[in-house]
């Protein structure tokens, strides 16, 4: 995948990489041995490429989720941090940092009912409900699209195999069902008790 910066580069795509936190540590006890020393090696790449270099209009942007059943701290002045930690410490930029929400599916769900501790994440969740993050969650406005077409809602929903309904059709739908994204606006979101994590505190980007 060598030929992957330049690509992305020449046709300008914004770029939405995952670094959960700035500290090695942190990070390969959360996704793996070397896995930080391999994300500075790939964002120092797409750096090199102009990537959240001031002025070039090519956009890197970070994503933080805790390493734990917690709710993200603020999502500005982690930013910050991050943004001195790595120019600091390796010399990489960045346009923006949006903070994930730990959501109760999959691999993450496991290790929490495993520690007995699903139930008491989920009330967290729960007890940090905040109406004013219901707008601008991303499946108000976005869709994630599989290999192979099929449509949902959010990359969580996707995760879980609930499709994404179209406003016309009560089947589940693709990209290849459609002529224009008009035809799902208006659908009701395919939605799940996960969802309280997308909008717990101040809610998850």
């Amino acid at each position: 995948m060598q030929w992957l910066p330049a690509f992305l580069a020449e046709h300008r795509v914004r770029i939405v990489a995952s670094l959960p936190c700035y500290s090695e540590k942190n990070v390969d006890t959360q996704r793996g041995s070397k896995v930080f020393e391999r994300s500075i090696a790939g964002l120092r790449k797409l750096n090199s490429y102009g990537y959240g270099v001031p002025g070039s209009g090519l956009k890197l942007d970070l994503v933080y989720n805790p390493g734990g059943a917690f709710l993200p701290p603020p999502q500005e002045t982690l930013q910050a941090k991050y943004a001195e930690e790595l120019h600091e410490h390796f010399g990489i930029v960045f346009n923006e940092l949006f903070t994930m929400t730990n959501m109760p599916i999959k691999r993450f769900a496991d290790q929490l009912h495993k520690a007995g501790r699903l139930e008491e994440y989920m009330q967290l969740l729960i007890d940090a409900f905040n109406p004013a993050t219901i707008d601008s969650i991303m499946c108000r406005s976005l869709v994630s699209v599989a290999h192979d077409g099929s449509l949902y809602d959010c990359d969580f929903n996707q995760a879980l195999a609930l499709p994404l309904q179209s406003a016309r059709q009560t089947s589940s739908t693709s990209i290849y069902d459609l002529t224009s994204l008009d035809e799902v606006t208006g659908a009701a979101v395919n939605t799940g008790t996960h969802c309280f994590g997308c909008t717990a505190g101040m809610g998850s980007s």
